[in-house]
């Protein structure tokens, strides 16, 4: 779902960024979803006429450089992978640092200095995720378990970092955001 969902986090993303033609992606390398993630965006940038650079990311201390390397070389914009989590309080340090309005696809993200996250919500996934587990636990064979996708997504904007960052938020885009982060 996290790549299914690239169109529609990007088209917000240049909602909230109107100017962008070029952007990041930023991933965690040994991540072995990063493939589809990066070809998700990949794609989703070509459909809107973006150009794309890859940064892949093998250590924290790697970060910082990745935002400063996009902050000289790129009018400044990135997407955040979702193996990043673990790092989301430097990230958010970084891109702000560097000037970058950042994009992921984890609310959690957003509350640690990422201007923007559309993405299914995490803590709804893991409620369902514990439904299957009681009911292995319970004797059900996890193959006759049906799979099911994501159903809410969250919209957070990270208001305090669009102000440092000079980035006027749209109201249309606050109206539909579920968390604003003052």
């Amino acid at each position: 779902m996290m790549v299914d969902i690239s169109d529609k986090r990007l088209g917000l993303f240049r909602e909230l960024v109107p100017n962008l033609s070029r952007v990041a992606i930023v991933v965690a390398a040994r991540d072995p979803f990063s493939a589809r993630v990066v070809a998700g965006y990949e794609k989703s940038a070509k459909a809107v006429g973006l150009s794309t650079q890859l940064i892949e990311i093998t250590s924290p201390d790697e970060i910082d450089r990745a935002f400063a390397a996009v902050a000289q070389g790129f009018d400044g914009a990135a997407l955040v992978g979702p193996m990043l989590l673990n790092e989301r309080v430097l990230v958010g340090k970084s891109a702000l640092a560097h000037r970058i309005p950042t994009l992921s696809g984890i609310a959690e993200m957003a509350q640690q200095g990422v201007l923007l996250s559309y993405g299914q919500d995490i803590p709804d996934y893991m409620r369902k995720a514990a439904g299957y587990v009681d009911k292995i636990l319970r004797g059900a064979k996890p193959g006759d378990l049906p799979v099911e996708q994501p159903t809410r997504f969250k919209l957070v904007v990270n208001l305090k970092t669009a102000n440092a960052l000079r980035v006027v938020v749209p109201q249309a885009l606050l109206a539909t955001a579920d968390e604003v982060i003052e």
